[in-house]
């Protein structure tokens, strides 16, 4: 499936992932453009996740998964072209979960840059600032930066863990269920947040929540037992999906 016009900033091409004799994933192709927003609904078990975890190579941490066909960022091939490390500093992931270092929220955001070799105080402050601008949370924490990351609440511990990944400047971000656990106003600082980083980063938002996917996705794409039915404009999507089965998962016939 080819990306809308402009540049492709990730290309999927016979994608395949399974788990001992469990596929997951079975022969995706798709091109993700720079700067959209790319929504993915479906119901569990129809391969959403382990697509994010295929593109920044997390799979590979999984000793039971399998994985075939290729992965291109800005042409560069993530496992043959490029390290691990390095695909993993261009394609940040945030979780469901947030998991902030146990580690005050100042040096949640400097551990990344410091173990990159940054070691000037006056970039490091600002890279503090920018990615908590970044994620709609310094207005919250800037004047109590030293203290525990983990005592922030949840909502505000997701946006920590957001500047976290965006003090790397990663390219792409990863978003897997990120607003799972998260009352509606964290949600909202949340959405905010990526719509604002579209200008600069191309985003991929795994979501159960259809509303969600309506709301940010430039595009959204349906997943459904390990094969991608169908993926466009999302307002065309929500309004008149080319594939029944994607309108019975949109209005809740099953899923």
């Amino acid at each position: 499936m080819s990306a809308p016009a402009g540049t492709v900033k990730v290309s999927v091409r016979g994608l395949s992932v399974s788990y001992g004799a469990a596929a997951a994933l079975k022969g995706l192709d798709l091109d993700i453009a720079s700067g959209e927003i790319l929504s993915i609904i479906g119901p569990s078990n129809s391969g959403k996740t382990s697509f994010l975890r295929s593109l920044n190579r997390m799979n590979e941490l999984n000793p039971r998964a399998r994985t075939a066909g290729t992965v291109l960022l800005d042409g560069a091939d993530v496992v043959r072209d490029m390290s691990a490390e390095a695909v993993r500093k261009r394609i940040g992931m945030i979780f469901a979960m947030p998991v902030p270092l146990p580690l005050s929220i100042r040096d949640n955001i400097t551990y990344g840059p410091r173990m990159a070799g940054v070691r000037d105080a006056a970039m490091l402050d600002g890279l503090i600032e920018e990615s908590l601008r970044a994620a709609y949370l310094w207005e919250e924490v800037k004047d109590r930066l030293n203290m525990p990351g983990q005592k922030l609440s949840g909502g505000q511990q997701q946006r920590l863990c957001i500047a976290r990944t965006l003090a790397l400047k990663p390219d792409v971000i990863l978003y897997d269920e990120p607003c799972s656990g998260l009352d509606p106003i964290s949600t909202a600082k949340v959405e905010e947040s990526m719509l604002s980083l579209r200008k600069s980063h191309t985003l991929v938002l795994v979501t159960n929540n259809t509303k969600q996917a309506a709301r940010v996705g430039t595009r959204t794409a349906f997943f459904l037992m390990g094969e991608m039915i169908e993926v466009g404009p999302t307002s065309r999507l929500f309004t008149a999906p080319a594939d029944k089965r994607t309108e019975d998962y949109i209005i809740g016939r099953f899923g």
